[in-house]
């Protein structure tokens, strides 16, 4: 199984051409299935793929109680990657001092300024982010019924301000395989930390699409088919999934 992930990675990785020779990358580890699945398909690419990259992790850790990377830890020192762990104020600015009713786009915010500085700091040229094909066509529907506006993220971005680029090479993984390749492989999942956890606008729009599906099986390859043929920036028109 991570055999096939790391294939569709490859993929991705190749159409969109996210790696160069020489490349530091620095994986966001956010120690859920899809970030840890990444560092695991990504140190498995790098024994074979023809161009040299190096690859680090790091944890922005939200300075919560429940928030253990004992076991991150672990896993990153028997797959021999350095790892970082930067303990953050995010909690306390978040639901503390800003009292915000929907966090999440502020604490996305904070995270990325975070790990651009760190990724700097640590000499990295690029971060990988564990963004799959799920979460591409969630957040097309978010833009799409919040915003009014058909787009969602690029495979390749950069921060503003930041030479930095952001690559997302699981835009070809589907959900479906991080959860399985997680269990599978017994993950060391760090715990739902976050009180807005499950009751997000983004598990709203899971939900919505997941329903959809009863009705319209083939819906999420009709709708990542959509934005490669649109004009959203950033996806190549003659690539398909």
């Amino acid at each position: 199984m991570l055999q096939t992930i790391t294939g569709r990675i490859r993929r991705a990785i190749d159409d969109y051409d996210m790696i160069e020779e020489g490349d530091k990358i620095a994986i966001a580890l956010s120690g859920g299935k899809d970030s840890i699945t990444l560092l695991y398909a990504l140190h498995n690419l790098k024994r074979f793929y023809p161009k040299n990259f190096e690859i680090i992790a790091i944890t922005i850790h939200p300075d919560s109680d429940t928030f253990k990377t004992d076991k991150l830890e672990e896993l990153c020192k028997k797959l021999q990657i350095e790892y970082i762990i930067y303990h953050s104020d995010l909690s306390n600015i978040v639901f503390n001092i800003r009292k915000e009713k929907n966090p999440c786009s502020l604490c996305a915010n904070l995270r990325r300024g975070m790990l651009n500085t760190l990724a700097i700091e640590n000499g990295c040229n690029k971060i990988a982010l564990g963004h799959h094909l799920d979460d591409v066509i969630e957040t097309l529907f978010m833009n799409m019924c919040l915003n009014g506006k058909i787009h969602t993220f690029s495979p390749v971005t950069s921060f503003a301000n930041s030479t930095v680029k952001v690559i997302r090479p699981m835009i070809y993984v589907y959900e479906k395989e991080t959860r399985a390749l997680s269990r599978k492989m017994n993950f060391p999942l760090i715990g739902k930390c976050c009180p807005k956890d499950g009751d997000t606008m983004r598990e709203y729009m899971k939900n919505l699409i997941f329903n959809l599906r009863k009705d319209i099986p083939k819906v999420r390859e009709n709708l990542i088919g959509a934005i490669i043929r649109s004009d959203i920036p950033g996806w190549k028109k003659d690539k398909s999934i």
